[in-house]
């Protein structure tokens, strides 16, 4: 019985995730030209999809990685990027805390941003059923394979495509296709607005410190106006 439902489970995941394959894919190839254009050789382009899996902190890093920056701001630049999924793992833990660890390791390895969208879209509460972690392994499986294959294309193409193609630019715009769709409200815009400008007038610091200090002050911007915004239309008494 319970393997039945597991299965059903998968398939549903399979599912609900597959019209998202192909931008997945095309993000992938995005980044994996940009990796290529940053400097790094095909096997170093390789190593990295397969073993960070993490678009956003990879573009972050590359123009670190090309301007031969400190691995200590390496790692915090990619560190500050990837902060969201403590808040991921913060929801994913109700639902899986009974799971190995190597099983949590595993799958916290495989979880992207689209997959916890779609999995809270099923599970917003915790609910004691079967059938929750073969629902996550339909959705993240294909999700991680169709970026692999979209990376591993971008970078086989980027290591043929000459540098006159002016290419080195396509990770900002893929950045720029994935953060406009997120600014959905105040707080949002303010934190672009305000990365927008830190990054600008922070240009000219040493090691790319630059984009490290407006994406921290871009996410402070936007969790203190965020704060103000929900006690101002709190109910009375509760603010």
């Amino acid at each position: 019985m319970t393997t039945e439902i597991d299965k059903a489970a998968f398939q549903e995941g399979y599912k609900v995730g597959m019209p998202t394959w192909f931008g997945v894919g095309a993000w992938g190839l995005v980044v994996g030209v940009a990796m290529i254009k940053a400097g790094l050789s095909v096997p170093q382009a390789l190593g990295m999809t397969l073993i960070v899996f993490a678009g956003s902190a990879q573009l972050a890093s590359l123009p670190l990685i090309a301007a031969h920056a400190p691995l200590w701001v390496i790692f915090t630049t990619a560190l500050v990027v990837n902060l969201r999924f403590v808040i991921f793992s913060a929801i994913l833990a109700p639902h899986f805390s009974h799971l190995s660890w190597r099983t949590k390791a595993v799958m916290g390895y495989l979880t992207g941003d689209i997959s916890v969208a779609l999995f809270m879209q099923k599970y917003p509460e915790f609910v004691e059923t079967q059938g929750k972690l073969a629902y996550l392994k339909g959705l993240v499986y294909p999700n991680w394979s169709s970026w692999q294959i979209g990376s591993i294309i971008g970078i086989l193409l980027g290591s043929q495509i000459p540098a006159s193609w002016g290419l080195g630019f396509a990770g900002t715009l893929a950045i720029l296709c994935v953060m406009l769709p997120a600014v959905v409200n105040k707080a949002a815009v303010l934190g672009v607005f305000v990365a927008g400008v830190a990054a600008v007038l922070a240009a000219g610091l040493p090691y790319k410190l630059g984009l490290l200090l407006a994406v921290l002050m871009g996410m402070s911007a936007a969790m203190v106006l965020e704060e103000w915004l929900e006690k101002l239309h709190a109910p009375e008494g509760e603010a």
